[in-house]
């Protein structure tokens, strides 16, 4: 395999070509890097968290790719992965998740010692994840925990500290991964019954669709609990308002629980993700130019 074709399947093993991953990793950081600057983020400190979240989420996927190098072949969706398919070895693999996770670790090297503290748990989120689709009943609640982590260390990062509202959207965000990846996990759900993997589309069962919206509920209500505590405004909650109705777009999508329409539902979460930070951001400018 010449070097570009091996470099073609790195991007494709990091999910490079297909970046709804990295923005649903994004925003719930970008939510959380607002609320703790009140609005005005230091650029360099957004930077290296954007760039940050791009390298462990390819990260994220390597492993991922590693843990299911067994189960992928056998799933329709999975099959033609690089790690699946043979075109890369599971060293190469785990040699390239190391290097990424290097190459985050140097980024925050110019931030406080507590976010390189917290660093330390995110790696473990990252790389263990994957493995948990063994034995937890519903896998998607950990996701949640691991692509919410840049909540925390966004606070670390701004403020030197992680208050609770810190924590109550990181639980928000768990909410929404269980939503949105359980939307995922039905498009799969055949397939998992058969290799035998835990997901949360299993362990809802017929409530499947019910329980997705109820996790958006509980995800947007405690988005705005915490829009209340911080004195919020109009805009604040206009944008919560935009993510209800493209949850309940989702629903239209998902209640036939036809695989296709459920893995559109899943890629369009990201307009709801960015609802909320337009709003988040809105406000923010709102409030300070009428004051």
């Amino acid at each position: 395999m010449i070097l570009t074709e091996r470099l073609e399947q790195y991007e494709k093993l990091m999910r490079l070509d297909k970046p709804i991953g990295i923005l649903l990793l994004l925003w719930p950081t970008l939510w959380g890097m607002w609320f703790a600057s009140a609005g005005h983020p230091a650029w360099l400190v957004v930077w290296i968290f954007m760039l940050g979240t791009v390298l462990m989420r390819s990260a994220g996927c390597v492993v991922n790719d590693y843990a299911d190098r067994e189960f992928d072949p056998h799933v329709a969706r999975t099959k033609d992965r690089p790690l699946a398919a043979g075109r890369i070895s599971g060293k190469e693999a785990l040699l390239l998740a190391v290097v990424l996770s290097l190459l985050a670790f140097l980024l925050i090297l110019p931030l406080n010692k507590l976010v390189m503290l917290l660093s330390v748990p995110a790696l473990l989120l990252a790389a263990s994840y994957p493995y948990t689709k063994r034995f937890l009943a519903i896998p998607q609640a950990y996701l949640g925990i691991a692509f919410g982590f840049g909540i925390p260390m966004a606070y670390a990062a701004v403020q030197g500290i992680v208050p609770g509202q810190a924590w109550m959207l990181l639980l928000a965000n768990v909410f929404w991964a269980v939503a949105y990846d359980t939307e995922y996990a039905m498009v799969d759900k055949v397939d998992d019954l058969k290799i035998g993997i835990k997901t949360s589309a299993i362990t809802f069962g017929r409530f499947d669709v019910f329980a997705v919206m109820l996790c958006y509920a509980m995800a947007l209500g405690l988005l705005a609990w915490v829009g209340w505590q911080d004195q919020r405004g109009l805009a604040y909650f206009s944008g919560l308002v935009v993510a209800a109705g493209i949850a309940l777009y989702h629903y239209g999508l998902i209640r036939g629980r036809e695989p296709e329409k459920c893995f559109r539902a899943f890629l369009h979460n990201h307009w709801l993700g960015a609802a909320v930070f337009a709003g988040l951001m809105l406000d923010y400018i709102w409030h300070k130019v009428i004051l």
